[in-house]
């Protein structure tokens, strides 16, 4: 969760959204890494999880990653944890939760439902003080406020 972090807070420092994806292979090794690109990339699909599974899947020539292991600073989204199971993604363990926008344990709750391709363990609240703190403070010195 470490190297998701310091990908979160490369994004925060380019004016993105302060999240980070790391996938792990079976043997351990970081097979792939990013950060949230969306306003860069002018591209709403370019969140980390997205962005990382694409590097991973290249990488192993296959849309599958059936052992390998996502680890990411927020909840993901509806779109993200599709696409997650689709590529048959182990384990996610995530940081902070997203009551407004995730889509495993809030909102969609992609995985609990019937026509979920794949589910995968999940582990939250891993770091999740220092990724919530990470988007506390992003979104405060965008909004101009303070706790």
């Amino acid at each position: 969760m470490d190297k998701a972090l310091v990908e979160a807070r490369a994004a925060a420092d380019r004016g993105e959204v302060p999240v980070g994806a790391v996938i792990v292979a079976p043997d351990g090794r970081i097979v792939a890494s990013a950060g949230n690109r969306t306003r860069e990339l002018n591209d709403p699909t370019a969140h980390a999880e997205i962005l990382a599974l694409r590097v991973a899947c290249a990488g192993v020539r296959s849309e599958r990653l059936p052992d390998h292991d996502l680890y990411v600073t927020l909840e993901p989204c509806a779109m993200c944890a599709a696409a997650l199971a689709a590529a048959r993604i182990r384990r996610i363990y995530y940081g902070a939760a997203d009551p407004k926008s995730g889509g495993v344990a809030h909102g969609a709750r992609v995985f609990t439902h019937k026509q979920a391709h794949h589910v995968p363990e999940i582990y939250d609240g891993i770091a999740a003080q220092e990724a919530a703190d990470l988007l506390k403070a992003f979104f405060a010195a965008r909004r101009d406020f303070k706790e």
